[in-house]
């Protein structure tokens, strides 16, 4: 097996030092507090940054009206909460196929080209299915079958995306850079369910799909006009097997980033698995329509935005162990909660906690992982990172709508809740490393 060989102006194989990676430690005392807020969004200070910050913002609304209307045109078809987890299972499972492979792609060609192609690859799926439902002809089996495609271009996707983040801030803005990616998707996942269950119920799910595959074009548009003063992909040196090996021994090498990559996975297949029952639970449990179903998640995605703003601007303090420890424990609960919950109100505050403590374990997670990882291996840690997360995704969907067919949406969320709690639990007792990690 070949070694990793960089070129002149990328990056190196060699991980920086500790010292380079970890802040100093800081107290948090109110002025570093206001400075924080005034840090929030310094990664847009990049010019590269401001353009994939706009571009990802009006592309995310696109694609939460589409699975918002996805999930609800199933749920209308099939009447059936166990389709729910067909669709999400087979969104997920290419991801089990083929994004390992796509992080050693990510390493190997420019990672803006590759995104380009992902790109465009989604928005011609998205005008298939606007297609397929303007014409009256789509049926079940057709969504599974789209969203198994989107799920392979996604594959290679992912990685490319976390990993492109460097590219565009650095270093020092990584921590920054992270939340506020997931702050621009979470305030997508607000607006964009609520727009998409309004355009549902008054145009119909094909409207949502249209607008999302014309959404692309932003994205697209933003990557192209990009300029970049160095070439940062790696040399292609060896085979894709090797690297891929590579990639993997750093992983269950290194015991911190082995164990928060084993904790997503575990958030993962509880925690978004149960977002799949949201359909049903709309109407089954507190007798909405598409337009609670669209408030749900929007709900969700407001307790998400909170957690990626308090990140951002809490991100070159040593706490985000902490952080990981409070998101365990506080999505646990809050999903407990939902179960319980029978009033709208209720239940959008209680699911608005889920996706608070949910980010907060998401963020953490991955910017603890990327301040860690060698700039070589990114693309191919990162497909590690995305293959757990994606991968237990729709293990995760499937579980839940067998589940709910069987003993009904409310015994399964309160039985996942507990699970989660267990695993907040063991990770407070046998791992307190991690909660220490800065």
């Amino acid at each position: 097996m070949g070694s990793v060989q960089p070129r002149e102006g990328t990056f190196t194989d060699e991980a920086p030092p500790a010292e380079a990676i970890r802040p100093p430690r800081r107290r948090i005392t109110r002025t570093r507090i206001q400075r924080g807020v005034r840090e929030t969004f310094i990664s847009l200070r990049h010019p590269n940054y401001r353009l994939w910050f706009a571009g990802q913002m009006v592309s995310l609304f696109g694609t939460w009206m589409q699975m918002t209307a996805q999930g609800f045109l199933v749920y209308e078809l099939t009447g059936s909460p166990a389709y729910l987890g067909y669709v999400g299972f087979a969104a997920g499972m290419p991801s089990w196929l083929f994004t390992l492979y796509g992080g050693v792609v990510a390493d190997r060609i420019p990672r803006r080209r590759l995104l380009i192609i992902t790109q465009s690859a989604m928005m011609l799926l998205a005008f298939t299915l606007a297609y397929l439902t303007f014409s009256g002809l789509v049926q079940p089996w057709h969504i599974v079958l789209m969203a198994f495609l989107l799920g392979v271009a996604n594959a290679f996707d992912a990685p490319a995306r976390q990993a492109f983040t460097i590219e565009l801030v650095g270093r020092q803005d990584l921590t920054n850079a992270i939340a506020l990616n997931a702050t621009m998707f979470n305030t997508a996942m607000i607006v964009g369910p609520a727009l998409g269950g309004i355009i549902y119920a008054l145009a119909g799910a094909a409207w949502c799909f249209v607008i999302n595959a014309i959404s692309f074009v932003a994205v697209i548009g933003a990557l192209a006009l990009m300029r970049f003063d160095r070439v940062l992909a790696v040399e292609k040196n060896g085979s894709a097997a090797g690297g891929l090996r590579e990639g993997l021994r750093y992983v269950v090498r290194t015991p911190s980033v082995r164990g928060l990559i084993l904790s997503l996975g575990a958030f993962a297949f509880f925690g978004i698995g149960i977002v799949t029952l949201i359909p049903a639970w709309s109407v089954d449990v507190l007798g909405g329509t598409a337009a609670t179903n669209g408030l749900l998640l929007s709900a969700r995605g407001v307790g998400s935005l909170i957690a990626g703003l308090m990140i951002a601007a809490l991100g070159r303090y040593q706490i985000k162990g902490r952080l990981l420890t409070l998101g365990s424990f506080a999505m646990a609960l809050a999903l407990l909660a939902f179960a319980a919950a029978r009033l709208l109100p209720l239940s959008l505050l209680a699911f608005a906690a889920v996706g608070w403590g949910f980010m907060l374990i998401i963020n953490t997670v991955n910017a603890l992982v990327q301040n860690q990882v060698p700039d070589a291996l990114r693309g191919r840690v990162m497909g590690i990172y995305v293959l757990v997360f994606f991968g237990m995704t729709p293990i995760g969907s499937l579980a839940a709508g067998v589940a709910a067919a069987a003993f009904g949406e409310p015994i399964t969320v309160a039985l996942t809740a507990v699970l989660l709690l267990g695993f907040a639990g063991l990770l407070w007792l046998r791992w307190p490393g991690l909660r220490r990690l800065p």
